[in-house]
């Protein structure tokens, strides 16, 4: 299909294994992935055990907040260090930087000490997503890929739904300590396996690091974080040290957006915010972000303490809300690749979500079980419907040579907001609860400060004496609540700006894989972007019979679909390794060559190959109609991939580049089966 052999950029060339060696390699990609997803939910019903035991409850948000913005930053810098140094090199590192990470969270004598043993598990947990992802692109068969990177997109749903109530579990049975340990024997199982099963693979491509918008975006943001959270509650929000941090935050941000102008190869390019597809999707993203994590965050204290559950149960009973955003994630999902509309969701969504928080802000100690489900429920639909499309729209609008680009930058909002939501969340919960628990254990002289942190102790108290904590507990959080509302509907009126773009037949194809609903980290270049969406194209196309004989009518009419056939693999292999035999052919469909020799003398007798032994070459009548069928393959892609010009050089030179990488990836992904087998 392309000219030129790969020589500009893209992976080294890829490995195929046996199936069982597959799966192996799977599996440990598999579990470095979960671990990572985990950790972000995971902690959420250990956090009231852990201020009980750590103290310094106005940090607790910050168990979370530092962990996510650490993955932000990382996944961002990993994805390029694996094209430079190599995914497995980099894989392998960021595990022991995640289990050295957990080990020391494990043992953390103080919430600050806690803190930073969780960025450092978040510098692990980048990495690890990002070149799980990457390195399933490396091994894995093309004609299988779709299926392995769905089934990792579906981890981040899983973890949602399960990483609570194993902190639960462990808080619960063993010691809040476990919540970290229970990664160590885990990532030494996945650090063996990887070692010895994950093949080196390399890429030829040499990125430029955007190091300093990098750090700008990262400092900013954490200054901005930091201000949030400490004042009202460190600080007033007067003092010079927050006004400080906001003015600080607020410079470097926008020296951020200078730098992202002008960079080479910027992190996040400011001409994406001239779509405003991409900027109502970040938007919206960042406030799916905030709204999610922030209630999973917080609603197993309120579970905790409110309701008097043990913290196993505080995570079951998140289960509606993960249950709803499910329901309406993938029904949304279908419903969008049927009907091509997805503008009506987000602003559904936006509006279900602000009622469903409003709900939740009325919950207090009366509220019965049901009812706060029926709530949670509420809310998870709203989220779901909002988290399914932003993807999908934004791969639908974007250039094509912006795909990866675009993706990451709406899971960086996603992540950023998840980070801000923590925050905030904390700072409003703190300055609440604080006046509120001091004014309840006033009216409780004889019982000791402790039944006020630690939801054990105040469950041992006698329901007369519980009740003003209680009632300070579930005030608190349903404040919280009610202050988040305007920032759903602060979504809802962003919705309303999003634009109804005809999608694309890959994008619609795409929504129905909920892993982009969860925002599975991709990766951020355009050419694995676009031979993902050529495979997704062309594999709806092969169920239509009359597709080959309107690919050959364009072409001439004249070749016959096993000329055809013929023609392609003799490109393929001549693209790849400069010649083109046929027992080489014949192994990479695994047939004996007697079968495929009537093929080549067919093309010969008709004037299109020469035939010298084995070896195939192409007369200059084979090249004209091989020529043909290029460009009758082409007008086909211009046809279905919407928004391609074949007139724009980028696109062409773009389209080379992924067509290139899929004949490499097709050709030695079988040479290295066959030599694997033997």
């Amino acid at each position: 299909m392309a000219s030129t052999a790969l020589s500009d950029g893209g992976v080294g060339a890829p490995v195929s294994l046996s199936r069982r060696q597959t799966n192996i390699v799977f599996a440990a990609i598999t579990l470095g992935l979960l671990l990572a997803a985990l950790d972000a939910t995971i902690v959420s019903t250990a956090l009231p055990t852990i201020v009980a035991d750590l103290g310094s409850a106005g940090h607790m948000s910050w168990v979370v907040t530092a962990y996510l913005l650490a993955e932000t930053v990382a996944t961002v810098l990993t994805g390029k260090f694996g094209d430079m140094f190599g995914r497995k090199t980099i894989f392998q590192l960021s595990a022991v930087i995640f289990v050295g990470g957990s080990v020391v969270c494990g043992v953390a004598q103080d919430m600050i000490m806690l803190i930073v043993a969780r960025a450092v598990q978040g510098i692990g947990a980048g990495g690890l997503m990002v070149t799980a992802m990457a390195l399933i692109a490396d091994v894995i068969p093309l004609r299988e890929r779709g299926r392995y990177q769905g089934a990792l997109g579906a981890v981040f749903g899983i973890t949602t739904v399960v990483g609570p109530t194993l902190g639960g579990l462990f808080t619960d049975h063993l010691t809040w300590r476990w919540v970290f340990y229970i990664n160590v024997p885990l990532a030494i199982v996945m650090l063996a396996v990887t070692a010895v099963a994950v093949p080196k693979v390399r890429a030829t491509v040499h990125p430029i690091i955007d190091y300093v918008g990098i750090a700008l975006v990262s400092v900013g943001a954490s200054g901005m974080i930091l201000a949030l959270s400490w004042a009202g509650n460190e600080y007033p929000w007067s003092s010079p040290v927050i006004i400080g941090l906001f003015a600080v935050s607020v410079v470097l941000l926008a020296a951020f957006v200078l730098v992202e102008r002008r960079a080479t190869e910027p992190m996040l390019p400011m001409r994406l915010f001239r779509n405003s597809v991409f900027t109502v999707c970040s938007i919206l993203s960042f406030i799916v972000g905030f709204a999610l994590l922030g209630v999973m965050t917080f609603l197993p204290t309120y579970l905790q303490f409110v309701d008097g559950v043990s913290a196993t149960a505080s995570g079951l009973r998140l289960l509606p809300l993960v249950i709803g955003l499910f329901i309406t994630s993938v029904l949304s999902g279908a419903l969008i690749s049927r009907t091509g509309r997805y503008r009506v969701f987000p602003i559904a969504g936006c509006a279900i979500m602000a009622v469903g928080l409003w709900l939740m802000s009325t919950m207090g100690p009366q509220t019965g079980f049901w009812v706060e489900s029926a709530y949670m429920f509420t809310l998870g639909l709203g989220i779901g419907l909002s988290m399914q499309v932003l993807t999908i729209a934004v791969q639908n609008t974007v250039r094509y040579a912006d795909l990866g680009t675009a993706t990451s930058g709406v899971t960086f909002f996603r992540t950023l907001g998840s980070a801000f939501g923590t925050a905030v969340f904390g700072s409003l919960f703190t300055n609440q609860l604080t006046p509120a628990l001091r004014s309840a254990m006033a009216q409780l002289p004889g019982v000791p400060p402790v039944a006020a942190q630690n939801p054990e102790a105040l469950q041992r108290l006698p329901a007369e004496l519980r009740a003003p904590i209680e009632a300070a507990y579930a005030d608190s959080i349903g404040y919280v609540f009610r202050w988040v509302v305007p920032v759903a509907l602060l979504g809802f009126v962003v919705a309303l700006f999003l634009k109804e773009v005809p999608l694309r037949d890959a994008a619609r194809e795409a929504a129905t894989d909920v892993g982009d609903a969860f925002s599975a980290p991709m990766s951020d270049d355009c050419v694995d972007q676009l031979e993902r969406a050529i495979g997704e194209t062309v594999r709806r196309e092969l169920g239509d019979r009359a597709f080959l004989a309107r690919m050959l009518a364009d072409a001439g009419g004249d070749v016959t679909p096993a000329q055809a056939w013929g023609l392609g693999q003799i490109h393929l292999f001549t693209t790849v390794r400069g010649h083109a035999d046929v027992p080489d052919i014949a192994r990479r469909f695994r047939l004996p060559p007697e079968v495929l020799r009537p093929v080549f003398e067919d093309l010969r007798q008709a004037g299109l190959v020469h035939l010298d032994g084995d070896t195939i070459t192409l007369t200059p009548a084979g090249h004209a109609r091989l020529d043909q069928l290029r460009a009758a393959w082409r007008h086909w892609l211009d046809a279905h991939l919407d928004d391609w010009t074949l007139t724009d050089p980028t696109n062409n030179a773009l389209l080379d580049r992924a067509l290139n990488q899929i004949a490499n990836r097709l050709v030695n992904e079988e040479a290295h089966r066959e030599t694997v087998a033997h």
